[in-house]
């Protein structure tokens, strides 16, 4: 029996997930990652999508 995916919710920022892993996207395109762990972009902002580029951070001020 193989080990659960460890997945971490970090609030405010990415998602990480336990890799390597492969992505499938809504329009059925993959992204695979060999790294041991893969942050997934939550917010949108990212340039490297469905990656995190840590555009989250970037937070217009007002």
């Amino acid at each position: 029996m193989s080990e659960p995916v460890a997945v971490r919710m970090v609030r405010g920022g990415p998602v990480l997930v336990r890799g390597p892993v492969t992505i499938e996207l809504a329009d059925g395109s993959t992204v695979t990652s060999e790294r041991f762990q893969v942050a997934l972009c939550a917010c949108g902002r990212s340039g490297i999508y469905p990656l995190c580029d840590t555009s989250h951070r970037c937070r217009k001020r007002r």
